[in-house]
């Protein structure tokens, strides 16, 4: 194996996760799946409460989460040391000739490839017979930009020879070009030609009356399923509805209110595997090759260390909330942050509500250290996941798998950081909930859901609705992650929202909270800049500039006219990107379920402003 680019651990997760294409300089490459990585310089990530939540989902089997493989520093100066990193294989297989436009697959040997030891880079397919070629050098072959995919997630070349064809018996031996005629790249301007004389516009591949046979192909586990019935369409190569990822989060949350359970907690990942106190013997001997385990060993006896692996093993220290809700548990420790457990990446502050706006919060809460662990479970092609409901919410569906066989463990990422948690009062919450007014726009929004929810096949309709209350907290969340990231220091892209919304009937319910915060993977996590505006006079003055950017968009009156649609395209109010809508790394519902006018008057609506 070589290398051919460099990509950070939290972009395995979110942007080229496995199944997705990578677009490298020279070529398009496919990450390979689980079946394929070499675990040898994985680092495992501890965090018990993710590891059970997907245990539900995936099976007891699937008991551990590691970082992709990451180089030594010692590796780099060492030229016989082995490629380490994530699998990759050339995806399309069909490439195009940049000077003569021959067209054919990489397994017919046309193209050639070449790669440079010392620039990673250049690794690139060249067409070597090119007669158009002139001088010695050969003129290089790029991907094309053409490929067919289904909603199960399925993803296959493009179909050349049987689209020139128009479906008749395909001549096997002629050569095919693809030609471009003009500067705009259109597919209307571009001809696939074949030897025998037929030919065809690309244009003809995106019509929505003639979809392509799904060939059942899963290029990443090198698989083939047969009988996939769902019409595959033509799309382009990089285009953002190729891969969807579905990931769990968690936020590591310390349970251990003694020292030694909190110094267990800590290296948790070096004793897990200590099944006796014997073996706490051995670590105790071989203590310089486990430096962090030091301070454990030098200030507590074997039983005391064993006593306390036992409490953190049998999960006597954890809480009644069921695995698969990873949100509760933050919840209860964020409602009461004085009792709460701190350690090395938890700590939590209590200070008094946004000045000016007591009435509607409760204290507000400096998250100053926190944790967390995100993992990918699978990835979807064509309509992503988190268009319906959160990942812990969603069912499996079509949910494309990492692995040939049920996971043992998955690709994870560990960020440190920082945030601010605010809980609107729940009797106010309520109160507004009553309001005829909003009621009225609580059921626009039901009935947007709904449509959305029929265009797309899904059964039962009113499945998943989170109702105004999410509404309200989620226009909230977005209206103050736009306002402090003029003053934190950070870009809007690396702040992130994390809602908290449950009605009183529900369970673990009522909710109404948000955790703004930022995070990033340096051990040392951030530098306090979104925690130094939790001061309420500080937070009292973004609010209320926040809430006032909010009466007036630069699309009025055509944005603050706009109700939630019933066509099934969207399920928005009063809300466009100029006042609302966040990077899709910051929000939890791919801004969807927003609108201005519950937070202050618009021009087009009065009645349901919370704020007002």
């Amino acid at each position: 194996m070589n290398e051919l680019g460099e990509l950070r651990p939290s972009q395995l997760i979110f942007t080229f996760g496995i199944g997705s294409l990578v677009d490298l300089p020279n070529i398009s490459a496919l990450v390979m799946g689980l079946d394929d990585w070499d675990t040898s310089y994985c680092k495992e990530v501890d965090e018990d409460r993710l590891v059970a939540a997907i245990q539900k989902r995936l099976g007891a089997q699937m008991g551990k989460l590691y970082l992709p493989p990451i180089k030594l520093e010692s590796m780099e100066r060492d030229p016989a040391a082995p490629a380490v990193g994530v699998p990759v294989v050339p995806f399309p297989r069909w490439m195009r000739c940049s000077l003569c436009d021959t067209l054919s697959s990489v397994e017919s040997g046309v193209f050639k490839l070449v790669q440079d030891p010392y620039r990673p880079d250049k690794t690139a397919y060249v067409h070597q017979g090119c007669l158009k070629s002139q001088g010695g050098r050969a003129p290089s072959a790029m991907s094309v930009r053409f490929l067919v995919a289904c909603r199960e997630g399925h993803l296959s070349d493009f179909p050349w020879r049987a689209f020139v064809h128009k479906g008749n018996v395909p001549c096997q031996g002629s050569q095919m070009t693809m030609r471009e005629f003009g500067a705009s790249g259109d597919a209307s301007d571009i001809i696939v030609s074949c030897g025998c004389g037929a030919e065809r516009r690309m244009a003809d591949a995106f019509d929505p009356d003639s979809p392509f046979a799904c060939t059942g192909h899963h290029p990443h586990l090198r698989l083939i399923e047969q009988g996939c019935t769902d019409p595959a369409k033509a799309i382009l190569l990089g285009s953002s509805n190729s891969w969807f990822p579905t990931a769990f989060s968690a936020l590591s949350i310390p349970r251990a209110v003694d020292k030694i359970g909190k110094l267990v907690e800590e290296q948790w990942s070096k004793l897990t595997n200590a099944t006796s106190i014997s073996k706490l013997g051995f670590y105790r001997e071989e203590q310089q090759n486990y430096q962090s385990l030091i301070p454990l060993f030098s200030e507590f006896s074997d039983e005391e260390i064993w006593t306390a692996i036992e409490l953190k093993r049998s999960g006597i220290q954890g809480g009644n909330a069921p695995p698969e809700d990873l949100k509760l548990p933050e919840w209860q420790v964020f409602s009461k942050p004085d009792s709460a457990a701190e350690n090395r990446d938890f700590k939590l502050t209590r200070v008094a509500p946004p000045k000016g706006f007591e009435a509607f919060f409760e204290d507000t809460v400096l998250v100053e250290r926190i944790r967390e662990v995100r993992a990918l479970l699978g990835f979807t092609r064509i309509e992503s996941n988190a268009d319906f409901a959160e990942a812990t919410v969603t069912m499996d569906g079509r949910l494309t798998k990492l692995s040939r066989e049920n996971p043992k463990w998955l690709p994870a990422s560990e960020v440190r950081g920082e945030g601010i948690f605010l809980r609107i009062r729940e009797e106010v919450l309520l109160a507004w909930q009553e309001k005829p007014e909003v009621q009225q726009l609580e059921h626009e929004f039901l009935e947007s859901h709904k449509a959305w929810r029929k265009l797309r096949k899904l059964q039962p309709l009113e499945e998943g609705f989170p109702g105004i209350r999410l509404v309200l907290l989620h226009s909230l969340a977005h209206t103050l992650m736009r306002q402090i990231v003029l003053d934190c220091g950070y870009t809007s892209a690396s702040v992130r929202e994390r809602l908290y919304s449950r009605l009183p009937g529900e369970e673990g319910g009522p909710m109404a909270g948000i955790l703004i915060y930022t995070a990033a993977p340096d051990s040392e996590g951030t530098l306090g800049g979104l925690v130094e505006l939790g001061d309420p006079l500080s937070l009292g003055r973004h609010m209320l500039q926040g809430l006032e950017s909010m009466r007036l968009c630069a699309s009025d009156p055509l944005c603050s006219e706009h109700r939630p649609d019933t066509l099934g395209r969207g399920i928005q109010g009063a809300c466009c990107h100029a006042c609302q809508f966040a990077p899709e790394t910051s929000c939890e519902r791919g801004n969807r379920y927003l609108d201005r006018s519950v937070l202050v008057n618009t021009f087009s609506a009065r009645g349901t402003a919370f704020f007002d």
